[in-house]
């Protein structure tokens, strides 16, 4: 009975609801048609949900009418906030909620009547607000989702020197740039707050699970200072972070990613991070070349491997070394040796690789980093 002059009155009730709307905000805002007249129509369709529920007196709530789910959609695609969105639901129960009361009194139904009819309602308004929120929570990830999508896809072209409108980055390329690369992180905070302390504007593109490509872009070149300071951020356990040099407008946007994308082997197989370009070019270009690696270990480690201890003992004191700038009063404090002992490993090592060690001083030093990533790597896996 109450239920049915409820129904009477819905129109009634639909426009005062409308009413009540437009004074929380401003239906102008909102440019789309399409989008103000479905909020006309679902603010119909949920009174008619909700008085149903009434009407029938139901446990379990019905299946929400699919045009909800719709308007909740639209919203999110239209920027109406979420707030905004559940404000106008609360209003509506607040609203039928009087008009519940008003037609019990007028009908002369006892308490326990309306009371019941006011649980209904409130039942329905928990129902409707969690189902709703999850709606426009999912709109919102789709299009994030879809506007990562597209920026990747616009980025994978820039990179690849197709020629594209690169507006929708809503990043300059003119200016200067230095990339990165993060693997290992779910979300890009930790990108954006190196952007905010390094006064840049970061351009984040996701790329595969735990994978962020990212630029950090300004109208001056970073200096040495930022990138030391950079390099000494704390980054979260796990991650392997590379860096860049920097580089001008577009071409230098491409190089600074590729120097990036050319470390990163280095940071994911060893244990240090961030990486910078700089610190491993050799390395990293050695890495690509797998008939060089082999030529390397063959050339420069094999032949110490002919000492009593597999060659261990020449290869520290070849890091001692090179370490201490190629001093020889410097190594002996680094090993706690005597200067002799350093003088006589080294000529050692000359006798073995039947050469002096100036004339293969990178070869020897590209060697042993190599074998100290296979290290780091057996040691990781």
């Amino acid at each position: 009975m109450l239920a049915r002059r409820l129904l009477a009155r819905h129109e009634e009730i639909k426009q005062a609801l409308l009413a009540r709307i437009s004074s929380l905000e401003d239906p102008a805002a909102i440019a789309d048609p399409t989008y103000r007249e479905g909020l006309r129509g679902a603010v119909g369709i949920a009174l008619g949900y909700a008085i149903g529920a009434v009407e029938r007196e139901e446990s379990r709530p019905r299946p929400i009418p699919a045009p909800l789910f719709a308007q909740a959609r639209e919203a999110a695609r239209n920027g109406v906030s979420l707030d905004t969105v559940l404000r106008r639901y609360v209003a509506g129960y607040t609203l039928l909620g009087d008009f519940t009361l008003r037609e019990a009194d007028a009908m002369g139904l006892p308490p326990p009547v309306s009371q019941e009819a006011m649980r209904a309602e409130a039942a329905v308004l928990d129902h409707l607000v969690a189902a709703i929120a999850a709606e426009y929570h999912a709109e919102v990830e789709d299009r994030s989702r879809s506007l990562q999508r597209h920026r990747g896809d616009l980025v994978e072209k820039l990179l690849a020197g197709q020629l594209s409108d690169a507006k929708d980055l809503n990043y300059d390329l003119d200016g200067w740039h230095v990339a990165a690369i993060a693997v290992g992180l779910d979300r890009g905070e930790a990108l954006r707050e190196r952007a905010v302390a390094l006064d840049r504007r970061p351009l984040l593109v996701q790329r595969g699970e735990g994978t962020i490509w990212a630029w950090f872009g300004g109208g001056r070149e970073i200096g040495r200072e930022e990138m030391e300071q950079f390099l000494a951020s704390p980054w979260p356990p796990g991650a392997s972070v590379v860096l860049g040099e920097p580089g001008q407008g577009l071409a230098g946007w491409r190089l600074t990613h590729r120097q990036a994308a050319a470390t990163l082997p280095i940071a994911r197989r060893g244990r240090h991070s961030p990486v910078r370009y700089s610190d491993v070019a050799l390395l990293s270009s050695v890495l690509q070349d797998e008939v060089l690696i082999s030529s390397l270990q063959a050339l420069y480690l094999k032949p110490l491997e002919e000492d009593r201890d597999e060659g261990a003992t020449l290869r520290r004191t070849l890091r001692a070394y090179f370490a201490s700038e190629r001093n020889v009063s410097s190594t002996a404090m680094r090993l706690d040796v005597n200067r002799k002992t350093v003088t006589t490993r080294l000529r050692a090592i000359e006798e073995r690789l039947d050469r002096p060690i100036a004339s293969c001083a990178a070869e020897l030093e590209t060697a042993l980093s190599l074998e100290e990533l296979e290290d780091d790597g057996a040691a990781d896996d």
